[in-house]
């Protein structure tokens, strides 16, 4: 990493790190599982969440968050975390993708970070982005956000060898899709739709098991560069452009020195150099298990981390032993 490529910890893979980091912030949201209070859930989160940074190696720095200073009282964009011995990294977090999802017990609900190098990650308006990805192993450019749902559709079902009614779309149940939503079933294709956690849905993509071919869709732009970390380390194609709905969208963009406010961004493009992305599973879904109570003292999480250097994806279970801390 550029300012700190002499340090013997330059550079180095922060895999588990970033695994102990949402299993801390799972594990604290779980207790709220089906109890109504999304506050309190999402709360809990951030607070181990930020408890855990606190103790990692790094000198970090919070580039991307839901919280801006005088906003949280932690984990909010510009707050260093980390010990301040290690690396510089920057840090984009979501304690709890999915907070309403926690609250009535639904699926879909993770814990997300990434790093990347310093200087690694677009910084992005708090507003809406418009996106389209697909899972590894595709030719380059084979969808396209300009292009109808019909053209990436047949796109993706040539390039797997694959009848188009075979496709899979997945995207968020929300009303401003309703035409997405008639355009691909008049297309043929299967659409399945998610209440929450458009993460998860990019992620799916880049896993067989989860049966998704494409994610569509307008959703929150830090979810959209925490799935760009994610398909930087997967192997997959992203594409997103962000979506103004006032002038006060766009005001927020030129804060943060955005321009072009048609500018489409990919995966590369919103989190460059070495990206590592964690997430751990609170609810039970097609990516990860949720949290659950193996015995009276321990709990078990399920997470998966990937790393842009190495195109490693590797899954994590975890016995927590609660006499023992919550964050071992």
């Amino acid at each position: 990493m550029n300012a700190e490529s002499d340090h013997p910890t330059a550079g180095r893979n922060l895999a588990l790190e970033a695994v102990r980091v949402t299993e801390a912030a799972a594990l604290a949201a779980s207790r709220f599982l089906g109890g109504g209070d999304e506050r309190a859930a999402d709360e809990a989160a951030g607070g181990a969440m930020h408890h855990s940074l606190t103790r990692l190696a790094v000198n970090g720095t919070v580039r991307i968050s839901e919280a801006h200073e005088g906003e949280a009282d932690h984990l909010y964009i510009g707050e260093k975390v980390g010990t301040g011995d290690g690396s510089e990294v920057d840090v984009a977090v979501l304690p709890l993708e999915g907070k309403s999802i926690v609250a009535r017990g639904g699926p879909n609900a993770l814990s997300l970070i990434a790093f990347a190098e310093n200087g690694g990650f677009l910084e992005l308006p708090s507003i809406y982005m418009n996106k389209i990805a697909v899972g590894p192993g595709l030719p380059d450019g084979i969808v396209e956000l300009d292009s109808t749902p019909a053209e990436n559709i047949a796109a993706v079902a040539a390039a797997k060898g694959v009848a188009v009614e075979d496709v899979v779309v997945c995207m968020l149940d929300r009303p401003r899709h309703g035409q997405t939503i008639r355009d691909i079933r008049e297309a043929g294709a299967r659409i399945r739709l998610i209440l929450d956690g458009d993460v998860s849905g990019v992620v799916s993509t880049g896993l067989p098991k989860a049966g998704v071919d494409i994610f569509m869709g307008i959703g929150n732009a830090l979810q959209g560069l925490l799935a760009a970390a994610a398909m930087r380390g997967m192997g997959g194609q992203m594409q997103g452009r962000l979506v103004f709905r006032s002038d006060d969208d766009k005001l927020k963009a030129r804060d943060v020195g955005i321009e072009d406010l048609e500018r489409k961004y990919t995966a590369g493009e919103m989190a460059s150099g070495d990206v590592t992305f964690a997430a751990t599973g609170v609810t039970y879904g097609p990516i990860l298990e949720p949290v659950r109570r193996a015995s009276a003292a321990i709990l078990v999480s399920h997470s998966m981390v990937v790393r842009s250097k190495t195109r490693t994806l590797r899954y994590v279970e975890a016995h927590h032993d609660l006499a023992h801390g919550r964050d071992a």
